[in-house]
């Protein structure tokens, strides 16, 4: 094996990735150091599986969240953001938000900071995994959620604080708009630079990956030029760069009888509230949905909730310079140091971080080993409870039980 390596990128994007790959991680906070622990033991397990030993990642561990300020004084230091940047992949568990230390939250600031505009969800049925719906396995969508702007910039003022006063008499004295005085204010800014880039890879995604339409979702007939904005700026960028390959429904209709023509990709746009109908009464008719940051939070968990919750969702933040892959649901302080909650969030998102290297071979075994240990009803306490005749076992034995089927 050779010595540890760092993965770089070229200018067109591409990475070099060394065999034995140097990856920072954060175990995270809560269940963050169980959830981590089973983790590594299944993509180092479908590694092992997948290469007999030619490929190896030597993990880095970062401080960050409760560990981070334990050690450091910091609930997120440079050093840990400036090891990711250098490094360009990294993972982490769940971070607890600090209460009081002047961080509204670590996840956001993150991402704010290392400029990780895209935050990738995919949400996929598998097989045997309860669910509320009758067909769950129609749901194969992944959604692209602006991470930098909208109301998640931050940008506001508590109720009856000298600067939300002084924001309102702006608002009421220049801008004749009518705010109660005891308002909290909040700012939703969105910029057609940062809409583009998210639409932009939303529809590469779709082109490398088979997919036939792109979703714009948003709530433009009210919020016209910030959410109708970011619809118009999404058209526009599917033209100016993929025009050649993206029709719209206009077009579709009117030129092609509503029949999509062969290596064509549908640009489509749905108001934000009838799409979480739409993707409960028809998800066939939807594969990429770009959105911003908002109700992407918003349809990247209800998607989620179709296919057996947060716990089997994966994530991961990408932006032009470095990536973040990352468990989607919370610390769960309850169950933290119990080995019980399901690992399985996380260990997804490994998988996403691998074929993200070019490692698909050991990202397919993670994925094939999960369906096998959930279809052979051996399963962490939330999903035991929900399928008759399961074994229940901790949240480090599942794991285990995923490195025996590959």
């Amino acid at each position: 094996m050779k010595t540890p390596g760092i993965i770089t990128k070229n200018s067109d994007g591409s990475l070099n990735v060394p065999d034995n790959a140097t990856i920072p991680f954060i175990e995270g906070d809560g269940i963050g150091p169980d959830i981590w622990r089973a983790t590594r033991t299944v993509i180092d397990g479908a590694i092992a599986a997948a290469y007999k030993g030619s490929k190896k990642i030597n993990w880095l561990e970062l401080y960050v969240g409760k560990k981070g300020y334990e050690k450091t004084g910091k609930w997120l230091p440079e050093e840990a953001l400036d090891t990711i940047k250098k490094h360009v992949v990294a993972i982490k568990g769940p971070l607890t938000t600090p209460i009081g230390k002047g961080i509204r939250s670590l996840n956001v600031t993150i991402r704010q900071k290392l400029d990780l505009f895209a935050c990738i969800r995919p949400v996929k049925y598998i097989d045997s995994v309860p669910s509320p719906m009758k067909h769950p396995e129609k749901i194969n969508m992944v959604v692209f959620r602006e991470n930098t702007e909208d109301v998640y910039a931050g940008i506001e003022w508590e109720s009856q604080s000298d600067e939300a006063h002084a924001v309102i008499r702006f608002l009421t004295d220049k801008m004749n708009a009518t705010i109660a005085e005891n308002s909290g204010i909040g700012i939703k800014p969105m910029s057609a630079e940062n809409s583009k880039r998210l639409v932009a890879k939303a529809i590469s995604h779709a082109i490398d990956n088979g997919y036939t339409s792109v979703t714009l979702m948003h709530k433009g007939n009210i919020m016209k030029f910030t959410e109708g904005a970011f619809n118009k700026w999404g058209y526009e960028v599917a033209k100016e760069k993929f025009g050649d390959v993206t029709i719209t429904e206009d077009e579709l209709y009117k030129s092609y009888d509503g029949k999509l023509p062969e290596g064509k990709i549908l640009i489509k746009d749905r108001i934000a509230d009838m799409l979480f109908q739409q993707v409960l009464l028809r998800p066939e008719e939807f594969d990429v949905i770009a959105t911003p940051n908002l109700n992407g939070d918003y349809i990247s968990d209800a998607l989620a909730a179709q296919v057996g919750g947060l716990g089997m969702a994966p994530g991961a933040n990408i932006g032009e310079e470095c990536a973040v892959f990352e468990a989607t649901h919370g610390t769960a302080p309850k169950y933290a140091n119990l080995d019980k909650v399901n690992p399985s969030s996380l260990i997804l998102s490994g998988a996403m971080m691998l074929d993200y290297i070019g490692w698909k071979e050991a990202a397919d075994i993670i994925r094939t080993s999960l369906q096998a240990t959930v279809k052979a009803k051996t399963v962490t306490y939330d999903l035991a409870r929900q399928i008759d005749g399961a074994s229940k076992i901790s949240c480090s034995a599942f794991g285990d039980a995923m490195v025996a089927k590959m």
